[in-house]
């Protein structure tokens, strides 16, 4: 989509756990972190087992830090049967101010021990029908909607079968509702066959996120991802700054810094340890900007990389 600053601003807004606001790329954003992840498995997962007041004591001082940061915008990239908990997101954006992005989808990495068994049978129409009434109605019985589609799938061409299901699903759905895609996916192999499928089915390339892109060692793969209008998500940050920082440079040299989201993919508090160990979300402001600026990257860069681009990405058209 390309629009000037002001129509831009009146036709599209952000869906956040709180409601929806207009769009504005004046504001930060952290495009892809996790306050809760359990990695149980489907089979096994049980939200009502984990506390609430656990949770916010153990992660309210990593997110009330952000205040320090200005940022307005938290992404939470954690999908359905991982520890997607709507209700614990809310009660997290009220007590700091963040505006919380949640998602619908499906995560079937790791061999699909996080899909529920329905998905075998359930077509891609019948998937997408459920995404599209958690957009329309709310998730789990609340009035809370999904700001993007969260789906993941393993590295491998052709795709698992139940992976073209869940990409297909995620076209619907992102044809029906204007979400955005966010697809775990790594390296680069796994990403051509989604676009691929996205393509045939009429969908926006633009309105899809290739996630931890920074798995990809061939920086070629970039350029062609970029030319056919994906963001870029170098997600990783909160683990290896380095890999990231020459990745930055290299997407600079070669024009493509306006298709790049930046983001920690900390925090993970596991509800199956007994002692946490929270990743905090501030290496971006501490480490990487400085970094950055000492590497001759402007301010207006920099803006590009914390607030325009992760608007654009989020972005959902008015009807």
């Amino acid at each position: 989509m390309v629009f000037g600053e002001a129509v831009y601003a009146q036709q599209d807004y952000i869906q956040h756990v709180h409601g929806s606001s207009s769009v504005d790329t004046s504001k930060i954003w952290l495009s892809h972190e996790h306050v809760l992840v359990d990695f149980i498995g489907a089979d096994s997962i049980r939200p009502k087992s984990w506390s609430h007041h656990s949770i916010m004591t153990e992660v309210l001082p990593y997110l009330k830090d952000l205040a320090n940061y200005k940022v307005n915008y938290f992404v939470d990239a954690t999908p359905a049967y991982l520890g997607r908990d709507v209700l614990l997101l809310e009660k997290l954006a009220t007590k700091t101010g963040l505006k919380i992005i949640t998602n619908t989808g499906l995560y079937g990495a790791r061999d699909n021990i996080f899909l529920p068994k329905y998905v075998e049978e359930i077509t891609a129409d019948g998937l997408a029908n459920k995404w599209i009434n958690e957009f329309e109605k709310g998730i789990d019985g609340t009035t809370i909607k999904p700001g993007f589609i969260k789906i993941g799938v393993d590295t491998t061409d052709p795709l698992d079968i139940l992976h073209q299901k869940l990409v297909k699903a995620a076209a619907l759905t992102s044809l029906e509702t204007g979400l955005t895609i966010a697809s775990h996916t790594g390296k680069a192999v796994g990403l051509w066959p989604q676009l691929e499928i996205l393509e045939e089915m009429g969908g926006d390339v633009t309105k899809f996120i290739w996630v931890h892109a920074q798995a990809e060692e061939d920086n070629n793969s970039y350029l062609k991802a970029a030319a056919k209008g994906c963001w870029i998500s170098l997600d990783g940050l909160g683990w290896d700054m380095d890999k990231h920082l020459s990745k930055l440079v290299f997407a600079k040299q070669h024009g493509i810094l306006h298709r790049i989201l930046i983001s920690h993919d900390a925090g993970w508090y596991d509800p199956q340890k007994d002692r946490q160990s929270i990743t905090p979300y501030t290496d971006i402001f501490t480490k990487l900007l400085p970094a950055l600026r000492t590497r001759g990257f402007s301010e207006k860069e920099i803006s590009m990389l914390l607030s325009v681009n992760p608007t654009k990405a989020f972005a959902i058209e008015r009807e």
